[in-house]
């Protein structure tokens, strides 16, 4: 399940979901956090965008790990691979940080419950937002560094 479609590896497929989705939602979190009138309009939206990334996350991991046990590619070296791992295996933690507190600035709107608890999960939610790009970024660049860098015959090459 994890390992093709189509003859192509699902990781390859799958990663582009987490890379422009998990930073997209990211962007629509601090937006509601950032602006309250936000949250009515732009929050179901936000939260369907995070859900979508954040269910993409264990399928990349999962599709990476199939994909490392079929990988021979020339110049890729495992400490390239598994520093790429151990980042990629990280994501979920502020992904799913950044989905719970995206749940709870839209329900606490939606129950029209402000003060001081609104606050303070729309200040963790922007922490949260900013983790979630930061590991996404520094994973996918690990990656494309691994899977590039050769191809394109740069001096990381052996």
């Amino acid at each position: 399940m994890f390992d093709t479609i189509l003859g192509l590896p699902v990781h390859a497929l799958v990663i582009h979901v987490v890379v422009v989705l998990v930073p997209l939602a990211a962007l629509g979190v601090i937006g509601i956090a950032v602006v309250p009138a936000w949250r009515r309009r732009f929050g179901p939206a936000v939260l369907a965008v995070t859900t979508v990334g954040l269910v993409a996350v264990p399928v990349a991991t999962r599709s990476g790990m199939k994909l490392q046990a079929r990988i021979h590619a020339q110049g890729v070296t495992a400490d390239q691979i598994d520093r790429h791992k151990h980042m990629g295996q990280l994501v979920i933690y502020p992904t799913a940080a950044l989905w719970v507190l995206a749940v709870l600035l839209v329900y606490l709107d939606r129950r029209a419950r402000g003060g001081r608890a609104v606050t303070v999960v729309a200040a963790l939610a922007v922490l949260a937002a900013a983790a979630a790009a930061v590991q996404v970024t520094i994973t996918g660049h690990l990656g494309s560094v691994a899977v590039w860098s050769c191809t394109l015959q740069t001096s990381a090459c052996k």
